[in-house]
């Protein structure tokens, strides 16, 4: 909730993307009294639909009651996750609002209190993995062997350790609530920032 030079109430929103699995998530609140939550299977279509999709989720808002907007950068799907963050990206840009880029990881464990493991499965046998404490990454994501990351939980006191499933989608309140927290501390990202996380390192977008 922002106000303008005269004082009057004005009501501004945050919208999440969270593309990184084969279901769509897209959140909006005004964090008083207003929340939408949407969360659609839709596979292989995501790419061709997520346009219309967002068109049809905003309203009655527009883009200009927009604040922020805050994506997940996965791990997760590499097309999926590279749509959402650049559909993202150019939202952002255009509205001149911060981007929030979140892990997909995290989004997961914010759900939960305590140090929370979270690993889910990658290419070739290996993981994603993550340790967060609280919302803090004590170990960010990063792609393991299983041995390495058997070690890696015997170095740390787990209060919960969980598999992540395939539908990532259900998280995007997380999403949303993650980079809201960022914002009331301050932080305005710049949509440069949000990159997708395949694994190594996050990958730059032309």
């Amino acid at each position: 909730m922002l106000f303008s030079a005269d004082q009057e109430k004005v009501t501004m929103y945050g919208l999440a993307i969270h593309t990184s699995s084969p279901d769509l998530g897209l959140a909006i609140s005004d964090f008083e009294s207003d929340r939408r939550l949407i969360v659609l299977d839709l596979g292989r279509d995501l790419s061709s639909s997520l346009h219309t999709h967002l068109l049809e989720f905003i309203k009655p808002q527009t883009w200009k009651d927009l604040d922020f907007i805050a994506v997940a950068i996965g791990p997760g799907g590499f097309t999926g996750t590279r749509i959402g963050v650049v559909a993202a990206r150019t939202l952002a840009q255009q509205l001149e609002i911060p981007l929030f880029g979140i892990s997909s990881l995290g989004a997961i464990a914010h759900q939960h209190s305590g140090t929370i493991a979270v690993q889910m499965p990658a290419q070739r046998g290996e993981l994603y993995t993550a340790i967060y404490q609280n919302g803090i990454a004590l170990h960010s994501d990063s792609v393991q062997s299983a041995e390495q990351w058997a070690k890696r939980l015997e170095q740390h006191p787990i209060d919960q350790q969980i598999e992540a499933g395939s539908n990532q989608g259900q998280f995007v309140e997380e999403i949303l609530a993650i980079a809201y927290q960022r914002l009331q501390k301050g932080e305005r990202s710049h949509w440069s920032e949000a990159l997708p996380y395949y694994g190594q390192h996050p990958v730059e977008i032309g």
